[in-house]
């Protein structure tokens, strides 16, 4: 008798861990849709001056988005953020073909590995230079998590949204396709726990007395 309780407990909290994994399932992927859905399809205000122009390396056709505003006058200056210890303006001018005489001067870079240090360093340039609106360079498919990161990292600065469109990467429709649907569901991932470490800041320490 009681080894047959003992297995109807058993199941019961079997029963009851499979619908708490199903239901995270379904809350994470109603997440992931209202995520996907975030994503940008259009370059916000594409005409507006901002006083910086904010450059997040490591995708295609990100700096050369940077550099046309630039040389557009979109922007007062232009910051690169996550460039490679060691290169420097010159060199990452000639990586792509544009003239460093006529817009180095204007151009800074950062050397940030992740996107939180890109917001961080950017910051602390924004604060350098007196500035306080810019517009921000990168992927569609990494503006969410950045825009999390950036105004956070600067609450009082006005960012634009300029959105960079991968061929790679099919927004439209991302969930039929295999390699965009786990980029995106990787994205969904580092901008929850992103969210959450910024909630975890929020909350004041105690302070333990003698």
């Amino acid at each position: 008798m009681a080894g047959y309780q003992s297995q109807r407990r058993g199941k019961r909290l079997l029963k009851r861990l499979v619908l708490l994994v199903v239901a995270l399932f379904l809350v994470w992927s109603a997440g992931l849709v209202r995520f996907a859905d975030s994503i940008p399809m259009t370059i916000e205000e594409p005409d507006r001056h901002t006083d910086a122009i904010i450059v997040l390396t490591g995708g295609s056709g990100r700096l050369d988005a940077g550099l046309t505003l630039l040389a557009d006058d979109m922007g007062e200056r232009l910051f690169v953020s996550g460039v490679y210890q060691g290169v420097d303006v010159k060199t990452l001018f000639n990586m792509f073909q544009h003239n460093p005489e006529e817009l180095e001067a204007r151009v800074g870079i950062g050397t940030a590995t992740n996107t939180m240090g890109n917001a961080t360093e950017t910051a602390e340039w924004i604060r350098e230079q007196g500035f306080i609106s810019m517009r921000l360079v990168t992927a569609a498919y990494h503006m969410p998590r950045s825009l999390l990161e950036f105004r956070h990292a600067m609450p009082d600065t006005d960012i634009i949204s300029h959105p960079v469109f991968p061929e790679h990467v099919k927004v439209d429709k991302w969930w039929a396709w295999r390699g965009t649907a786990g980029l995106i569901a990787g994205e969904y991932n580092k901008f929850m726990l992103a969210w959450l470490r910024q909630q975890t800041e929020k909350i004041p320490s105690r302070k333990v007395a003698n």
